[in-house]
């Protein structure tokens, strides 16, 4: 990774917690024609609180369009001669940094240190509603189901996920070599506690799913294949058969990504 002019001994090594609102990104990774996505936006930002451009950033992962994170990790790699004063930095990054993302700590690391392969836990969410339609504020953040949903069918196959799968009709266009094979800690459907506001539903749900690994569009996929089964579309036999990988299904129904947002990502 060539990072600029200045010498190996120069640069410094930083893991950065960040939390940020995905509806008018299109996601993580920067696009071209100056299309807002959130590393852009932080480049952005790092570049005017540094006054220079001598840095690069590494998510731990990526997130796509509409998609929000309550928590995740990025590394700076900095090259500047003066140590960065982790503090003062946190202040000044968040003062400039749009209202949508927010930096939550900065610590060192060093160059031993591979954000991408470093083990970790994930956790998502997806919050959904269904009956009466909600305020349009919560389109931001939640799904709306304009059909009734068989939320006790949807709560048993939830747990079903648990444990480790061939999830190749849940991982979305797969090639020969790709690794299907994923170990799901947990998962279920809840009552939505986690967040709250007086122009929410009286009443919305969470599904949340934790593992060390998933594939793209993995949890949209499995949130859609639950909301068909809420409405009817496919029995719970035929829900078993999509965990079987040989079966080699093929699933189309992708939930909509403005209900999802990874809510937690830690290292193990």
């Amino acid at each position: 990774m060539n990072l600029g002019p200045f010498a190996q001994n120069n640069r410094q090594f930083y893991l950065i917690q960040l939390q940020y609102l995905g509806f008018r990104f299109h996601g993580w990774q920067k696009q071209p024609n100056n299309i807002p996505t959130v590393e852009r936006m932080v480049s952005r930002t790092l570049r005017y609180v540094f006054d220079h451009s001598n840095f690069k950033v590494l998510a731990a992962g990526r997130t796509d369009a509409k998609v929000s994170v309550n928590e995740t990790w990025m590394e700076l790699f900095l090259d500047d001669s003066k140590e960065l004063e982790m503090d003062q930095f946190l202040v000044d990054f968040n003062q400039n940094l749009p209202s949508d993302i927010k930096a939550l700590k900065v610590k060192k690391t060093d160059k031993d240190f591979n954000i991408i392969q470093a083990p970790k836990i994930k956790e998502y969410i997806y919050l959904f509603s269904y009956g009466e339609k909600f305020h349009p504020f919560c389109a931001s953040m939640m799904v709306y189901m304009k059909e009734t949903l068989d939320l006790e069918l949807m709560k048993k196959a939830a747990q079903l996920f648990e444990g480790t799968h061939d999830f190749w009709s849940y991982t979305y266009k797969p090639s020969e070599t790709t690794e299907t094979n994923v170990t799901i800690e947990s998962c279920l459907i809840e009552n939505n506690e986690l967040f709250t506001a007086s122009f929410f539903p009286e009443e919305s749900f969470i599904f949340r799913v934790k593992g060390k690994g998933f594939k793209r569009h993995q949890v949209r996929l499995m949130m859609g294949m639950l909301f068909d089964l809420g409405m009817h579309k496919f029995t719970l036999d035929e829900f078993k058969e999509t965990l079987d990988g040989s079966l080699q299904l093929h699933l189309s129904h992708i939930a909509p990504p403005s209900g999802l947002m990874l809510y937690k990502n830690d290292f193990i």
